[in-house]
């Protein structure tokens, strides 16, 4: 359960309402303000990202013990959400990156080929987001480590005798207390932003935190939650750091 840093990022504002009226055109997978990702957008990634890259079978078997998980639609999605978001948020509060993600960094934590156009989607966020301003570290509430404790339990993470109080100091370190803070810093900037995300693809988080199977820790919700949505927490896993600029 040790927890390791995952991205020396900042929080970016983004902020998410419920499809309704005009913007539920067929054919859109999101809007960023007045910015649609198309559905063929996403399409067109996915597409690259198979042609550039083996399969899971055909990767574990001409390389033993590495694991390739292709991004699925959503995953996609969040992406692009939060890269053009990003770039918004930039441009009007004039911020610059603090850190360079290299895509070849990127190419190798993912397991793809550093050509791939999503290994070079995701280095350009993270390099935005390296520029976003963020709060103080949040300590997390009772039922925040309740809910951690109880998910990390559900993955197998947590042996099922492991108390709340006894996992807590394991859990609570830098950051997590990060981690939250950025998640704070962007729900409230949700009304600062006119984001929409195709219901078909909610349940949608973008991942502030991750643990080992990709999946979230803490994350940003993207859209309204689908129904019966569950949250698994596994044992931390890093995603790419931005490196520092000189200067």
């Amino acid at each position: 359960m040790r927890a390791r840093r995952l991205v020396a990022v900042a929080s970016v504002a983004v902020g998410l309402v419920a499809l309704s009226g005009c913007r539920s055109e067929p054919g859109v997978a999101a809007y960023v303000g007045d910015h649609r990702i198309t559905e063929d957008a996403v399409t067109e990634v996915i597409d690259d990202v198979r042609a550039k890259n083996a399969t899971p079978t055909e990767a574990v078997e001409s390389v033993p013990g590495q694991e390739v998980r292709l991004p699925g639609r959503t995953e996609v999605v969040s992406t692009l959400v939060l890269g053009e978001v990003c770039e918004r948020v930039s441009a009007a509060e004039g911020y610059q990156p603090q850190g360079q993600v290299d895509p070849e960094q990127v190419a190798q934590q993912l397991g793809m080929s550093p050509e791939t156009g999503y290994v070079r989607q995701v280095a350009e966020l993270y390099t935005c987001l390296s520029g976003i301003p963020v709060g103080a570290p949040v300590a997390p509430t009772e039922q925040e480590l309740a809910a951690l404790v109880a998910a990390g339990k559900r993955a197998g993470a947590i042996p099922a005798d492991v108390t709340v109080e006894q996992a807590a100091p394991q859990l609570d370190g830098d950051q997590l207390r990060q981690a939250l803070a950025n998640r704070n810093s962007l729900a409230g900037a949700v009304e600062a932003h006119d984001v929409t995300v195709n219901p078909r693809y909610r349940p949608v988080e973008f991942p502030l935190l991750s643990f080992t199977g990709n999946v979230v820790a803490v994350g940003v919700p993207l859209g309204e939650p689908g129904s019966n949505a569950v949250t698994d927490i596994s044992t931390p896993k890093p995603r790419p750091a931005a490196e520092p600029t000189d200067g």
